[in-house]
């Protein structure tokens, strides 16, 4: 959907990754496990949400995760809005790299991470391919945004693999390019404006001054 298509202009789409949790400290690869928050993640989100709610968001979207989820519910109690969960946004399923450390997955799985790194489809672990989490994320985000009015904003609280591979599709980047986005910081954000010939990226790994990204799809 473009704005030439849609005749709505002026639409945003704010991807924002949710906080901290223990396994990304850990480096410890989480998919689609569903891991809690840590005291730090939570006050990530607290604050995050209180920038984000500056923006005056009309809707927000978010994985039915817990990290997700109770991010989103920080922002949902500064704007009274509230949020639609969706299961199509979680983090890619990963299959055996779950719960695994990265030094682990470079121990057991090194060729198949090299794959990845190189832009490959690469199943990892046996998981989905990351066109496939484009395929069941992209459409739920275009959905949303398609319900706001001209000049809205949507706020969908994901993870960082989801978010990137959402932002190349929505992009039109060959899925070869999407690592070229890299990762997302707990609790920063990621903008695409609505133009003349599509989606576009304005903003990347914002929120904060530069941090190490933790976690999934580093």
């Amino acid at each position: 959907m473009s704005a030439t298509t849609s005749g709505k202009s002026g639409r945003k789409i704010v991807l924002w990754r949710h906080g901290q949790t223990s396994w990304n400290l850990e480096r410890r690869f989480q998919g689609s496990t569903d891991i809690e928050l840590t005291e730090a993640g939570v006050a990530q989100a607290r604050r995050s949400a209180r920038l984000l709610a500056s923006l005056k968001p009309d809707a927000i979207v978010a994985s039915d995760l817990r990290r997700a989820s109770a991010t989103a519910a920080e922002l949902a109690a500064l704007t009274g809005l509230t949020v639609a969960h969706d299961a199509a946004l979680r983090e890619t399923y990963a299959g055996e790299w779950q719960g695994l450390t990265h030094d682990e997955i470079l121990e057991k799985y090194g060729e198949q991470y090299a794959a990845w790194k190189r832009g490959e489809p690469v199943r990892r672990g046996g998981g989905e391919l990351e066109t496939e989490v484009a395929d069941r994320a992209a459409p739920v985000v275009l959905e949303h945004v398609g319900r706001l009015p001209g000049s809205g904003t949507l706020v969908v609280v994901s993870h960082g693999g989801t978010i990137r591979t959402t932002i190349g599709r929505l992009l039109g980047l060959n899925a070869s390019d999407w690592e070229g986005l890299g990762g997302l910081s707990n609790c920063c954000w990621s903008v695409l404006g609505e133009g003349a010939r599509g989606w576009r990226l304005l903003e990347h790994n914002a929120g904060t001054l530069p941090e190490p990204v933790l976690g999934d799809d580093d």
